[in-house]
């Protein structure tokens, strides 16, 4: 088959034939029909975060397609079924693993990091990581809903423990901070302001539902959040960009016992501001990574229902021979792209 192969920092992903994947006992083989291209790909791409596997490696982690072969043990899922693959997998090995705790997993590998993905014609997964695709879901939502959506979704619903009625503020509306404002929206935000540098992204954050549109280069974001909260401030910051500019920011922003979500990723330190404002105003700082099963199967569900619209994240869908393209354009945030869908089969 097929696969666009990652060889190395500085490299270009290269498409190779490589052996078809042979699924083990527990394990389902996926034919692939489309797979997203993530920012947090482009962090191992350009060398700001070291491999986890050995090179060279097949990337991509937000995949659907069409279950081609099943391992001699798995229940359920037959030759055939439409899927979405959730973008990694528990390791087996830790204690809670061994207990059974599978979703506490202490060290989750990630698919395209930690494994194989699904840059390729096929791809082959444990059979609990795939979930069923709902009747008039298509194949590149389908594929989206495995981290774009799921992981924001997981970030606000859970994590932030958002409620209706509050105020957020969103930073970074791209790929998932795009469809974390239409969350936000469905959830029951009173307020939703969406901090972003590029006019388009911006633009798109108030014609999908944000009440406020800022620069962050502006003089004083946090001012402009809170005049636009009547003075309250942010019950909720989400940061979908991942530096510690966002923490400094928002932290001004925020009313008391408000909570910073972080879910952007980097290696930059965190300083956020003095650690009296925590304690005084009863703030928090939380960490997030990824989805539940659970988040992705309600994700698919409430886009087959209507509750998430889904129609203009798709910015563009290319053949595997072009992912190059798609990342360098990602990279430069050519067109303020939502998600570039690579379609192996096609």
């Amino acid at each position: 088959m097929r696969a666009a192969r990652f060889s190395g920092a500085g490299r270009p992903v290269s498409v190779e034939d490589v052996e078809d994947p042979k699924p083990d006992p527990f394990e389902v083989v996926v034919r692939v029909e489309a797979c997203g291209i993530c920012a947090s790909d482009l962090h191992l791409i350009h060398g700001e975060m070291a491999p986890v596997a050995p090179l060279p490696l097949t990337m991509g982690h937000e995949a659907s397609g069409v279950i081609e072969q099943i391992g001699s043990s798995v229940p359920s899922w037959r030759p055939g079924d439409r899927v979405s693959v959730m973008g990694g997998k528990v390791c087996g090995s830790c204690p809670r693993c061994a207990s059974g705790a599978f979703e506490d997993c202490w060290n989750p590998q990630l698919m395209g990091f930690h494994y194989d993905g699904a840059w390729a014609e096929k791809v082959k997964v444990p059979y609990y990581a795939v979930a069923r695709i709902p009747d008039g879901v298509s194949f590149d939502h389908a594929a989206i809903a495995c981290d774009a959506v799921a992981t924001p979704y997981a970030a606000l619903a859970e994590r932030a423990a958002l409620r209706p009625g509050e105020y957020i503020g969103i930073w970074g509306i791209g790929g998932l901070g795009t469809h974390a404002v239409q969350i936000a929206r469905m959830l029951g935000a009173a307020f939703i302001g969406a901090i972003d540098p590029l006019p388009a992204a911006r633009e798109r954050a108030t014609a999908l539902g944000a009440d406020l549109a800022v620069d962050p280069s502006e003089s004083d974001v946090a001012g402009r959040l809170r005049e636009a909260t009547g003075g309250r401030g942010l019950d909720v910051a989400a940061d979908f960009v991942g530096r510690t500019a966002v923490t400094r920011q928002a932290l001004p922003a925020m009313a008391r016992g408000g909570r910073i979500v972080n879910v952007g990723q980097s290696f930059e330190p965190l300083e956020g501001g003095p650690i009296l404002l925590f304690s005084v105003f009863g703030l928090s700082l939380l960490g997030h990574l990824g989805y539940r099963k659970a988040h992705l199967e309600q994700v698919l569900d409430l886009i087959a229902r209507g509750r998430l619209d889904l129609s203009g994240s798709i910015s563009d869908r290319i053949p595997l021979e072009r992912i190059g393209n798609g990342v360098d354009r990602l990279t430069s945030k050519e067109g303020a792209p939502v998600r570039i869908v690579v379609l192996p089969n096609v």
